[in-house]
């Protein structure tokens, strides 16, 4: 017999899976064996594809089993959706094409500080991630600092408190920054992607491209002294390698800027860390290395 425990984790779990699907509410009061129903419905199509008997051809009337269907679950009054979950009114989902991304490289190419960035961000209406994100997650930590991070996308937690790297990954990578004696103080924090795609799942590569003009701008007025990927998609996706983050972690690149070139380096995502921590070694000296270079400059 199961454990009654391990039952109610196994149910925790595909609660939470469904929540970070984005999934809030139930549609139905009564549960509806749709196993049944396909098999009758396999059976059904099967009779009608069945020749006529020869009684049939006679004129006799064939009897065929009758069966009812499972009756539609009554539908309980759903909860009014929050505005998080609803295009305000004006703000269609759009299809993403190179005018859309032609908007966006020229938008951002407009903001001369961060807070105008943000403002073009907040007003930019053509990636639809926007639409089922909560909040927009444009960064943390100092704007003066010399160290900035990038990832690819906000995660839930990020998107209820609208910071990137606040939930598990970011507390790990709160430690490994105390570790070189750093803090959000002295970083800069953000992603490629500002707006959390539903369900966790990978940005697409049109949702990427939209937003890659934004990030682009945002390193070019952050103008830090050293540049960290964490993953391998921020680094793809800005500096055009094709390398796996085995292969690139901790080999010092260059991302070109303005009249500079930005020492850079990626490393594994803390999520990745989360999950592998024998990796954390490896991360370790990226670490060791970044607080060398910052020290030399």
């Amino acid at each position: 017999m199961q454990n009654p425990q391990h039952e109610l984790r196994e149910l925790e779990s595909l609660l939470a899976f469904y929540r970070d699907a984005g999934v809030d509410c139930f549609l139905g009061d009564a549960p509806v064996d749709w196993q049944e129903h396909t098999r009758r419905q396999a059976a059904d199509r099967q009779l009608q594809s069945t020749p006529a008997s020869p009684s049939a051809a006679a004129g006799e009337p064939v009897s065929i089993p009758a069966h009812n269907p499972p009756a539609a679950a009554p539908l309980r009054q759903q909860a009014p959706a929050s505005p998080a979950q609803v295009a305000p009114q004006g703000q269609p989902a759009v299809i993403p094409d190179r005018e859309i991304i032609a908007s966006a490289r020229d938008l951002a190419a407009s903001a001369a500080t961060l807070d105008d960035l943000r403002a073009c961000l907040e007003a930019f209406d053509g990636c639809n991630l926007k639409l089922t994100a909560k909040k927009l997650v444009f960064s943390d930590g100092n704007p003066q600092a010399r160290l900035m991070f990038v990832g690819e996308a906000p995660g839930r937690d990020e998107d209820l408190q609208g910071k990137p790297f606040v939930g598990r990954s970011g507390q790990l990578l709160d430690r490994m920054l105390a570790a070189i004696g750093l803090d959000r103080s002295s970083t800069y924090i953000a992603n490629v992607v500002p707006w959390r795609p539903p369900g966790n799942r990978t940005p697409t590569p049109q949702e990427t491209e939209i937003c890659k003009p934004f990030i682009k701008r945002q390193i070019e007025l952050v103008n830090p002294d050293v540049l960290v990927f964490l993953g391998a998609a921020s680094a793809k996706n800005l500096l055009g390698v094709q390398d796996g983050i085995r292969k690139m972690r901790g080999r010092w690149m260059s991302y070109p800027v303005a009249q500079r070139e930005i020492a850079a380096i990626a490393t594994y995502h803390p999520a990745y860390l989360l999950r592998s921590p024998l990796e954390k070694r490896l991360s370790w000296r990226d670490f060791l290395s970044i607080r060398s270079r910052l020290s030399s400059q």
